[in-house]
């Protein structure tokens, strides 16, 4: 092992204790502390972590994985992240401190914001920060006079019309515009080692992995012509975090797969990366909160006789975390969370209409509406799961600088499988509807290969519509590019 994870970082626990006993043990003793009251915290397993973590590896063997720190920088991901030999995508000087911080060296840092601020360009310079991106002409010109040094990736613009966060309107250069920029950074000696892309997160369709790929080689072709030695390419992230998505994450890694045999086949010189959030630690943290505060809201204004008798009634729950914090989900991702009750109720209790607000003093903090819950009361526990992604490291936009107590957790066998890096053993899925114990990485399946979904003759022919003159030589045949790991940039 590296020694970047330690067993004092998180609970060790056996084999068949699920993530609900531990999360009864901390809300019980939350409930009957007498100091410090705790109105929210997390439980991470980090057993999902590494479980995701060999799935990766076994639908993506050519693929490189660096872990996206903004989607949550809770140091116990961190550490196991690096522990498994990720490297890691830092949006700004912050992120590349942290993760410098826990030991990861500078070799396996991307500074991969497009839009950077030039003391964080001399920050990356003064600390061995190498690989930086970039996608315009001014941000060519900031990296040439703060860290001329630098090994750049274009980022290249993607259709992602389809995604549910698109980001190729702030972010990405278009194909007319690389060879201009290709041609500025030659003329500056700067070194442009790969291309990249982003999707957008939530992406139904795996062809846009595909086409991007494809625009990728293209650009290629074209830093080869003009004396950049391309060495790289990042596909970027956007892959889901959880299960019943509508497209599988096989089924994306396997129109990748093709593709990339298409256009970067085997043994043609170039490193494969991917940046990955949502997909290692959305799973893996489930969030329980207590309710600070409720009232009953009369649904209509209730006759002399009504007003002593069961009115129709809407209860109003206030909750510690709101929408501009943990539940952020809700204005970006347009999810509505749904809580899973501590206490069990029984079936006789009546159910409610119900909504859950956070603290924020406006009408927008809504966390949840519609829901039909049983009479709560102050200082009853809600568990939320797959609250991993853009909920920890956030801070709050309320002026708390405290953020959310966060108990890591992981299986003795989770633990024996990262100390030696084993693949496990595959294991029958859990029973739907059951709480699943804390992963011990084991639960890996066998799933049908899904066949190509793309038609690479379809694609080859709008790249040669995009270009005036066919391409000569495939990148895959080149010989004077050099198999070149990001540990040397």
């Amino acid at each position: 092992m590296a020694g970047y994870l330690s067993e004092t970082d998180f609970v060790m626990v056996e084999e068949g204790f699920s993530t609900r006993d531990l999360l009864e043990e901390l809300t019980l003793g939350a409930s009957q502390a007498t100091t410090d009251e705790v109105a929210a915290f997390f439980v991470a397993d980090l057993g999902a972590v590494v479980r995701k973590h060999f799935c990766f590896l076994k639908c993506l063997p050519r693929v490189r994985p660096f872990y996206a720190v903004k989607c949550n920088s809770s140091l116990g991901v961190l550490k196991v992240l690096a522990e498994l030999g990720l490297g890691f995508s830092c949006a700004n000087k912050a992120e590349m401190e942290l993760v410098q911080r826990i030991g990861v060296p500078a070799s396996k840092i991307i500074y991969a914001n497009p839009c950077k601020q030039i003391a964080h360009i001399k920050y990356a310079a003064k600390h061995g920060v190498r690989l930086l991106s970039f996608d315009n002409e001014i941000e060519l010109a900031k990296v040439v006079k703060s860290h001329p040094s630098a090994r750049m990736v274009l980022c290249i613009a993607t259709d992602d019309s389809h995604s549910l966060s698109r980001l190729s309107f702030k972010f990405g250069a278009s194909l007319k515009s690389c060879r201009h920029l290709l041609e500025n950074a030659k003329k500056s000696h700067v070194e442009v080692v790969g291309v990249s892309f982003h999707i957008g997160s939530d992406c139904p369709d795996p062809q846009a992995y595909a086409q991007s790929i494809a625009d990728a080689r293209l650009v290629f072709e074209i830093g080869a012509e003009l004396g950049h030695r391309m060495h790289i390419l990042d596909l970027g992230g956007g892959f889901p975090g959880v299960e019943g998505t509508k497209v599988r994450f096989e089924e994306i890694t396997s129109v990748i797969n093709s593709a990339l045999d298409l256009y970067f086949p085997e043994d043609c010189g170039v490193d494969i990366l991917a940046k990955l959030g949502r997909y290692y630690v959305t799973s893996a943290f489930t969030l329980a909160i207590s309710i600070i505060a409720k009232k009953e809201v009369l649904l209509d204004q209730p006759s002399r006789e009504e007003e002593n008798s069961s009115a129709p009634k809407t209860i109003v729950y206030h909750l510690h975390e709101g929408v501009y914090g943990i539940f952020n989900s809700v204005l970006f991702d347009n999810t509505c969370p749904t809580p899973i009750l501590q206490k069990k109720p029984s079936t006789e209790q009546p159910l409610y209409s119900s909504s859950l607000w956070g603290p924020a003093v406006d009408g927008c903090d809504c966390v949840a509406e519609g829901l039909w819950l049983p009479q709560l009361h102050v200082g009853d526990w809600l568990v939320f799961e797959h609250m991993g992604a853009y909920t920890v490291g956030m801070g709050s936009r309320l002026g708390e600088t405290q953020t959310c107590h966060v108990t890591y957790a992981m299986s003795r066998l989770a633990w024996e499988a990262l100390r030696g890096q084993l693949l496990p053993a595959e294991q029958d899925e859990d029973t739907e509807g059951v709480c699943k114990p804390l992963s011990c990485g084991w639960e890996i399946t066998d799933t049908l290969c899904v066949g190509p979904v793309f038609t690479p003759a379809s694609i080859m022919k709008d790249i040669y519509r995009v270009v005036s003159c066919p391409m000569e030589k495939p990148m895959c045949q080149r010989t004077d590019v050099a198999v070149q790991e990001p540990a040397s940039t």
